[in-house]
């Protein structure tokens, strides 16, 4: 009897080690995204804002000032009919809400006004 129950335990937990898969996630977006802008100021440190997705639907984001990291934080990300909607909980950073698009730079993060958020590294 015990053998039965032993084996009845190891059937039902390789069937349910089997159902439990994440699926998997292709999206994109997936990847490092940035975007770098000369400040004008006497030093002329350039900001660099960086963006990593990964397939959890989660990712970490990054501002530099020259080789300094200024801030970082983890982000959510959504995809809806083709819009992103990328947010930073616990930070006062708003949402970003962007499409993906090519363009002559490359493949961008553009928001609804046209204003380039990212590119594609």
């Amino acid at each position: 009897m015990k053998r039965l129950l032993s084996l009845l335990a190891i059937i039902s937990l390789f069937f349910a080690s089997n159902c439990s898969r994440i699926p998997e996630n292709n999206d994109p977006v997936l990847g490092i995204w940035s975007n770098k802008a000369v400040q004008l100021t006497t030093n002329k440190n350039s900001e660099r804002l960086e963006w990593i997705f990964n397939d959890a639907y989660l990712g970490r984001y990054h501002r530099y000032n020259g080789n300094i990291v200024e801030m970082q934080t983890d982000f959510k990300w959504v995809q809806e009919n083709g819009t992103y909607t990328i947010s930073y909980p616990g930070t006062n950073l708003a949402d970003d809400i962007v499409i993906l698009k090519e363009s002559a730079i490359g493949t961008v993060l553009e928001d609804n006004t046209g204003t380039i958020l990212a590119k594609r590294e």
